[in-house]
């Protein structure tokens, strides 16, 4: 045995990184061929190509980002201030548009409830990065 300390892994962005094994779930799990409609974002995002396995790695690579963008970013909120951003979304799908209007809709909006303080929530979203208000968005389900 050697007394010298382990040598750290690589890290993902390392040349030497090498992605871990599949766990068995991951092994097993057969998402097969889904028929995507492709609107606007995603015709924008796939223009010029014409290869379906090129275009496949573009959409899982921009989820992957995505997802990690999600992970990495939102706003605290606590129970009411959810309450709150959750009845202003309840209109269904939000734009980005909308996303970025929330902390002046917090202003408009006549939901009350016991805890909510609109003013500092108010001030909570205008602080917050677009990424942060998606993934508060997101977090909801909307």
């Amino acid at each position: 045995m050697s007394d010298a300390p382990d040598k750290p892994a690589p890290a993902r962005g390392d040349p030497t990184w090498v992605a871990p094994a599949l766990t068995r779930e991951e092994k097993t799990r057969n998402v097969g061929k889904t028929p995507v409609f492709f609107g606007p974002p995603l015709a924008i995002l796939t223009d010029g190509q014409k290869n379906t396995m090129e275009i496949s790695g573009k959409l899982n690579r921009t989820a992957e980002r995505y997802l990690e963008i999600q992970r990495c970013h939102g706003v605290e909120l606590s129970e009411p201030e959810r309450q709150c951003i959750a009845h202003i979304c309840n209109i269904g799908f939000m734009s980005p548009l909308e996303i970025r209007e929330l902390p002046f809709e917090v202003g408009l909006t006549r939901f009350e409830c016991e805890g909510l303080d609109k003013a500092a929530l108010k001030a909570k979203l205008e602080a917050a990065s677009f990424a942060d208000l998606v993934a508060v968005v997101e977090s909801l389900g909307f």
